[in-house]
């Protein structure tokens, strides 16, 4: 089952403290894009702009993205050789050279999804600024990204996985550690 690190009202704590983060980091919410990543990036960007929102009057522009095309890892030596990607949907529907884009997502690892997501971001344009916020990083970067904003560093080995649940895909709000077995 795991040892649950993060319960529902942490959770909730360290959304609203990343929220209020990128409001310190940003005069005018109002000029921001919080883009999801598929799938629980989705509901925590959603989320956020809720709490932006709340803390500052300003209601920032919201997107998903969806990065099973931009995956450097389909296809290749592992678990996902010949694998066909299932493809999500990619909702930009603000003007995205005139938004700070912050793409958000649950847990930041390799780096491998964030290289993805940016990527799929710039074929819809250039955003002056692409920051970044997830609710957790584990560490083991293979690439050299570096969030922005932080909810919980929870490191973690090679051996064991980082698992968020989310009410809105879950059923309940929690932070697990699990053995990758």
């Amino acid at each position: 089952m795991g040892k649950v690190l993060v319960d529902a009202d942490q959770c909730r704590r360290t959304v609203a403290r990343i929220a209020h983060e990128i409001v310190e980091h940003h005069a005018d919410p109002s000029g921001i894009a919080l883009v999801g990543l598929h799938t629980r990036g989705v509901p925590l960007a959603e989320r956020l702009r809720a709490l932006i929102e709340e803390f500052s009057g300003a209601r920032p522009a919201i997107g998903s993205v969806d990065i099973a095309l931009y995956r450097d890892d389909v296809g290749v030596g592992g678990g996902r050789k010949g694998l066909v990607p299932v493809v999500g949907e990619t909702i930009l529907d603000f003007d995205i050279e005139r938004h700070a884009v912050v793409l958000v997502d649950d847990v930041l690892y390799t780096g491998r999804t964030v290289r993805a997501a940016i990527d799929a971001v710039f074929d819809y344009g250039r955003p002056p600024k692409v920051e970044l916020a997830v609710l957790v990083d584990r560490g083991h970067r293979e690439l050299p990204i570096r969030p922005d904003y932080v909810g919980r560093n929870l490191p973690t080995s090679h051996g064991e996985r980082i698992t968020v649940r989310l009410v809105e895909v879950d059923g309940r709000d929690e932070v697990v550690l699990e053995d990758a077995a």
